[in-house]
């Protein structure tokens, strides 16, 4: 458990310096800090390293590269679900009588209160209300048929 503590008092900067250059985040270089002296635990016994700066550097190069791997793909793929999502909102919302769709873009986009979208529109409160809730039931059926629901 020393020996830990004491690698991190000699290397630690060292290390973080490559996490942080790699990554660009403070919190996730320092995580990357522990993966490394867990890495470098777990291999010790069975392996001696000659240099341990070197050692612990290649350690914390691969830690910090998986991490931004994975940081970066879950970014990609949120932002094509994202993409994915609005595109099919997009579509919905072209499919709507332009009155009802007005009115929903008002209230959720622009978050305009149901009173000023009545008096927009020159109708009342409720039909407001049932147009906003219809046209909600759409949008859920319409999201569940193409599987974001």
């Amino acid at each position: 458990e020393n020996a830990i503590h004491e690698t991190s008092i000699k290397y630690g900067k060292y290390c973080y310096a490559i996490a942080f250059n790699i990554l660009n985040d403070s919190e996730d270089a320092a995580e990357m800090l522990n993966d490394t002296y867990m890495g470098a635990w777990n291999s010790m016994p069975p392996n001696r390293p000659a240099i341990l700066s070197t050692f612990l550097g290649k350690i914390t190069r691969r830690v910090s590269i998986n991490r931004w791997n994975e940081t970066a793909s879950d970014s990609i793929s949120e932002k094509i679900a994202i993409q994915e999502l609005s595109a099919s909102i997009n579509q919905f919302l072209s499919t709507l009588p332009v009155a009802e769709r007005d009115m929903f873009v008002c209230r959720y986009w622009f978050l305009t209160p149901i009173k000023e979208i009545s008096t927009q529109f020159e109708c009342s409160l409720s039909k407001v209300k049932s147009t906003l809730f219809r046209t909600r039931q759409k949008l859920k059926n319409h999201l569940e048929k193409e599987g974001f629901l």
